[in-house]
């Protein structure tokens, strides 16, 4: 993370300072010929039909791996041919969670070709019963005109595939009266942390993008407010902790257009100096709402902006047609790879539900946790891990039997004493043999302190779903810092011992003190000795 991201932190990103980062991006279609990324060096010459030379439009090169799918026509295939095609599609799928994109008219190394409105008609008819094989719809997010090196119209079309539940093909709200049953019939959720933008509650919101580890955030900026001192902490908050994030500029109801661009041109700043080094992308069309949702997915450094009001409705179906297409930011390798390992399940809510016991809510970091699981949490003060049997598991307010890494839920543990457990615990396999400490190492930058940082500063710790109070002990290699810099720094937990995994990103704070790292060595202690550690 560089270093001048704390200018966000410190109040001293000045609008219009410093050197930026290329000019707003405007999304562009899909055959538009710049913006691309198409491969250097296969490039050639054409003429469109006026007969002037141009370059051929290029997509980047189709992966192996992800959900998009490049086909340059699906007309009347073999009945082999056919079945591999859904072989594909199953497997594109699956890399998207139940989602696939497929450009149609588009070569492998990702040239725009193209195809006459016949051919067209029948790759798309094609596409279909591939769909309808695996139990999937589509829907066509946009034609793009091809005019390139062609005396005939030739087209692309985007198409979005998803697989939706056997029982159900669309959901009617008219019909679904509770959250549960809307839930169980959908073919795509999307959960929203609402998270405060009160500076008083800063810890709040540290803790929403530490614990839950969202896919990405979305910044709320008020239109006719502009950019206040908490919306460039968020922003900074974000970037530290590298979860990709997007912009909506709301309440557009409530000033004039001119005021809107004011503030627009104020994120775009920001947004392009060096601490944030991000490419904004004004959305202003549906077209621009899909290429938004994929080149978001594709690149960290892009950021859409939304303008829009919530009373009028003015610009907000660009928003949903964004979110409704925007594709998984993780790929199922990495899910299947964090499902190989052991179960560990942070704890971050507790409650107590009548006729069902202590309840638990959190996510799955790693493994896979099942109904009737035997699992231990801890640590409990004394460093000790308790044994545990998990009796039923929810997701999204339905029922559910599996629960697999990256997924939240929240799991019923019966007769479990409440006053056993905490925010910050982990439940963990008992083969995992966890160990904790009370004094840890970590590589920090200091985003901004007033002053100096030294020895015996306290600070609020945020590792995950840990969050407690720890004395600095030691500044290796220097006897203080100021912002800006870094060091390896020994820090001590002031009431009990936590879990913490070396590698795990790091936040701290204290009043206008606030820097990141991540931890590079972890003083293990066995159960029994954390008291003598604290000091108790």
């Amino acid at each position: 993370m560089d270093s001048r991201v704390s200018e966000l932190f410190g109040g001293c990103c000045r609008p219009g300072g410093g050197p930026t980062v290329g000019g707003t991006l405007k999304a562009r279609g899909a055959g538009s010929s710049s913006g691309c990324g198409g491969p250097k060096g296969k490039k050639k010459n054409g003429r469109n039909r006026g007969g002037k030379a141009n370059n051929p439009p290029y997509l980047p090169p189709e992966a192996e791996d992800g959900n998009i799918e490049y086909k340059l026509k699906l007309v009347n295939p073999s009945q082999y041919r056919f079945e591999h095609l859904v072989t594909q599609m199953k497997w594109r799928l699956q890399e998207g969670r139940g989602e696939a994109v497929y450009q149609i008219g588009v070569e492998d190394n990702g040239l725009l070709v193209g195809l006459a409105e016949e051919e067209m008609r029948a790759s798309l008819k094609t596409l279909h019963r591939m769909a309808e094989k695996v139990g999937a719809d589509i829907t066509v997010l946009r034609e793009r005109e091809v005019d390139y090196d062609s005396d005939t119209p030739r087209k692309i079309t985007e198409v979005l595939v998803r697989k939706v539940p056997d029982n159900q093909q669309v959901v009617n709200y008219s019909d679904s009266r509770t959250a549960e049953e809307i839930c169980e019939s959908s073919s795509k959720m999307i959960t929203f942390i609402d998270l405060a933008g009160h500076h008083k509650y800063l810890h709040t919101t540290i803790f929403g993008l530490t614990s839950y580890c969202p896919d990405c955030a979305l910044l709320l900026v008020s239109a006719n407010t502009g950019i206040a001192g908490t919306t460039r902490e968020h922003l900074g908050l974000a970037l530290a902790l590298k979860v990709p994030f997007f912009i909506v500029v709301s309440k557009i109801d409530l000033c004039a257009k001119t005021t809107v661009e004011r503030t627009v041109r104020q994120l775009e700043r920001v947004l392009k100096q060096p601490g944030c080094h991000k490419v904004p992308m004004l959305v202003t069309s549906e077209d621009d709402a899909v290429t938004a949702a994929q080149q978001f997915a594709q690149s960290p450094n892009v950021t859409p902006i939304f303008t829009l009001s919530s009373v009028s409705g003015e610009s907000l179906d660009l928003l949903k047609v964004f979110l409704n297409i925007l594709p998984p930011l993780t790929n199922s390798k990495e899910q299947e790879e964090l499902m190989q390992q052991l179960t560990e399940f942070q704890v971050d809510e507790i409650y107590t539900v009548p006729e069902v016991g202590t309840v638990v809510g959190g996510t799955l970091s790693s493994g896979i946790c099942r109904e009737g699981d035997q699992l231990v949490v801890g640590p409990t003060d004394d460093g000790c891990f308790l044994e545990l049997r998990v009796c039923s598991i929810q997701r999204n307010r339905s029922a559910c039997r599996v629960l697999r890494a990256g997924q939240a839920a929240t799991l019923a543990l019966g007769d479990f004493d409440r006053a056993l457990l905490r925010k910050g615990m982990v439940m963990v396999s008992p083969e995992m043999n966890p160990t904790i400490c009370s004094v840890f190492e970590a590589e920090i930058v200091l985003l901004f302190h007033a002053t100096t940082f030294r020895r015996g500063f306290q600070v609020t710790v945020h590792v995950g779903n840990v969050r407690q109070t720890a004395v600095v002990e030691k500044i290796h290699a220097k006897d203080k810092l100021r912002t800006g810099e870094k060091a390896v720094v020994r820090f001590r937990f002031l009431k009990h011992p936590e879990y913490l995994k070396v590698g795990a990103k790091l936040l701290f704070r204290e009043g206008v003190t606030k820097g990141i790292g991540h931890v590079t060595d972890v003083q293990a202690i066995a159960a029994g000795e954390a008291q003598a550690n604290m000091g108790f």
